[in-house]
C-alpha cells in the first residue's frame, strides 16, 4: 500500500470515527425510546378512557349502567376527539399529531371543548353519578383554559391529562391509586426529554389538572 493510499485510509477511518462519535449512545437511544413509549401510552386520549372505565365500574349497579355511561365518556373524550385529530392530519389541516403549531392547537382545542361540553350535558341528563359528571365538567373547564393559554404558551396537555385522572381516582378509591402517582413525574420527564415541553409547561399542566378536579369535585360535592 502506497503512502497516498495509507493517508486516504487514515482519512476514511477518521471519518468513521467522527460519524460514530456523532451517533447517540445506546443509553441515550434507550432513554429516548422509553420517553416516546411513555408519551404515547399516556397520551391525552388513552388516559381519560382508562379513567372513565374505572369510574363507571366503581359507580355502576348494573352492566347496562356501566356501558351506557362508558359509551358516552369514551365517545366524547377519546374516540371522537382522536378520530377528529386523525382526520385533520390525514387531510393535511394540521402539520403533525402533536399539533406543534400554536395556531393549530388553538383551533383543535376549541372543537375538543365542544366534545367535552356535550358529554357533560349528556351525563347530567342521564343522572350519572356526580363523580363522573364532575370529572367531565373538569375536562371541559380545563379545555377552555388550555384553549386560552395555548394562544400565547404551550402548556403540557400530557401532564394535565395524567394528573387529573390520578386525582379523580384518589377521590373514588382513596389511597389505593397512590403507587400510580409515579406516572405524573414519569410523563412529565418524557415530555421534557423529548423537548416537546419545558419544565414550567409541564408543571403548569400538572397544576391545572389537579386544580380542575379539586374545583369541580367541590362544586359537585364529590368526596
Amino acid at each position: 500500500m502506497g503512502e497516498s493510499e495509507a493517508e486516504q485510509l487514515s482519512g476514511e477511518e477518521r471519518l468513521v470515527a467522527i460519524l460514530a462519535a456523532s451517533r447517540p449512545s445506546r443509553a441515550r437511544r434507550v432513554l429516548r425510546d422509553v420517553a416516546r413509549t411513555v408519551s404515547t401510552v399516556c397520551n391525552p386520549f388513552v388516559v381519560p378512557l382508562v379513567l372513565f372505565v374505572l369510574l363507571c365500574a366503581g359507580t355502576s349497579q348494573s352492566l347496562a349502567e356501566f356501558w351506557s355511561r362508558l359509551l358516552v365518556c369514551a365517545a366524547f373524550t377519546s374516540i371522537g376527539p382522536m378520530l377528529f385529530l386523525f382526520w385533520l392530519y390525514a387531510t393535511e389541516r394540521i402539520s403533525d399529531l402533536d399539533m406543534s403549531e400554536r395556531d393549530e392547537r388553538g383551533k383543535v382545542f376549541s372543537i375538543f371543548i365542544v366534545f367535552y361540553a356535550v358529554a357533560t350535558l349528556t351525563l347530567w341528563f342521564m343522572h350519572a353519578p356526580q363523580i363522573i359528571t364532575a370529572s367531565m365538567a373538569g375536562y371541559t373547564a380545563a379545555g377552555i383554559i388550555v384553549w386560552q393559554i395555548t394562544r400565547f404558551w404551550k402548556i403540557s396537555t400530557h401532564a394535565l391529562g395524567i394528573t387529573a385522572p390520578m386525582v379523580a381516582l384518589m377521590y373514588l378509591y382513596g389511597a389505593a391509586p397512590l403507587p400510580f402517582l409515579v406516572l405524573i413525574p414519569l410523563v412529565g420527564w418524557s415530555r421534557v426529554y423529548l423537548r416537546a415541553h419545558t419544565v414550567s409547561q409541564v408543571a403548569a399542566g400538572v397544576a391545572l389538572g389537579a386544580l380542575s378536579v379539586a374545583v369541580f369535585f367541590r362544586i359537585f360535592q364529590v368526596g
